[in-house]
């Protein structure tokens, strides 16, 4: 899900990042415009009504699943894209009073408290959100409602470690081992939603008294950090295409989906227990002049048709439950069963400290 939160891979990049890599032809990124050609004053003209959907640069749907909904209500959808997950937050809260959309989705399990607490979002109960979302709720008043999961873990080029005849390492605890040393690659978590994911599950692994320590192993042991999940994956990573030098990165549970081989088998693999998790929410903005259509949106994000493109649009896991993966995410990216996690309030609370003492750390 997204933090400071594009392109096909791996949802959530440098700064909220999404991997590069060609879209289905079904696919269209939806940049700021219509979604249907025309644009609104064409969509009003021919007597539909048009809904704002205020999302981050990652946001994709499939053409001909929008042009249904339209059909099917009279509602034409146009995006306005802000940003990464981050900056989304950001720009909801600083327009709060005079919205710039009916409806937003993309703030995440990182950002959702600040959200919550400046008022940017109202109630809604979507006729969809118990079949499945309601796992993921934030708090019991139905402002935000949870439309996708997205777990951020180490990856290893598996090839790498067989034939350097190397274990893999499997947790937290291993990455400080002078066996891989030089050969973690992360991210800042002041750029990159990704990074702040890690720091965030690093936390949660060792506590409050214990991630500075565990850091500064970290250090000693020759971590990288990168900008953002763009650089370290595509030019670091050994086991992407750009064939970099490290064979561990921060990326994503489902990444190995994109790295299969010839006869279909992952060439990488997420370390499932590093994963800290990230879900990404969608809620009517508070003051919409059209809320109950915005509200149809919502139970658009969660419907069954729009949830079974989630995983190949945007490379991260359906809220609602009883959709079917791909075929081949079963075997390289199946979802972590139990991923860290930290309430947002703490997060909230904590985020610029941490990171800043993270920055006084590793950059000192």
């Amino acid at each position: 899900m997204s933090a400071v939160s594009g392109s096909s891979k791996v949802s959530r990049s440098t700064t909220r990042v999404v991997a590069t890599g060609a879209l289905a032809a079904s696919l269209v990124l939806l940049a700021g415009c219509s979604l249907a050609g025309g644009g609104a004053q064409q969509s009003e003209a021919a007597g539909t009504r048009t809904v704002t959907l205020v999302t981050h640069d990652s946001f994709q749907a499939d053409q001909a699943l929008l042009d249904e909904f339209q059909r099917d209500t009279g509602i034409h959808i146009e995006v306005q894209q802000s940003g990464d997950a981050g900056a989304l937050t950001n720009k909801l809260v600083l327009t709060k009073d005079n919205p710039i959309g009916d409806v937003a989705f993309g703030v995440d399990s990182t950002f959702a408290s600040r959200a919550l607490e400046q008022g940017v979002f109202q109630p809604y109960t979507s006729p969809e959100a118990d079949k499945g979302p309601q796992r993921y709720a934030v708090d019991d008043t139905h402002r935000l409602t949870a439309v996708d999961a997205g777990d951020v873990c180490v990856n290893a080029d598996s090839r790498w470690f067989t034939e350097h005849g190397v274990p893999e390492p499997t947790s937290f605890a291993d990455l400080t081992d002078p066996r891989y040393r030089d050969l973690l690659v992360v991210q800042d978590p002041a750029t990159s939603s990704p990074g702040l994911a890690f720091l965030l599950g690093t936390i949660a692994s060792t506590g409050e008294n214990g991630w500075v320590d565990y850091w500064t192993k970290l250090k000693a042991n020759g971590v990288k950090v990168d900008a953002g999940w763009e650089e370290s994956y595509n030019q670091d990573f050994s086991g992407s295409a750009g064939h970099g030098a490290r064979p561990l990165v921060v990326s994503y549970a489902s990444s190995p989906a994109a790295e299969l081989d010839d006869a279909g088998n992952p060439r990488t693999k997420a370390l499932l227990d590093t994963c800290y998790q990230q879900v990404e929410y969608a809620g009517v903005l508070a003051g919409s002049k059209h809320a109950e259509d915005a509200g149809k949106v919502v139970d658009f994000l969660l419907s069954e048709k729009f949830q079974a493109t989630v995983p190949e649009s945007m490379y991260v896991y359906p809220a609602r439950e009883g959709v079917a993966l791909p075929e081949s995410w079963a075997k390289a990216a199946p979802q972590p069963r139990s991923s860290t996690t930290l309430p947002g309030s703490q997060v909230q609370a904590n985020r610029e400290r941490w990171v800043a003492r993270w920055r006084t750390l590793m950059q000192g």
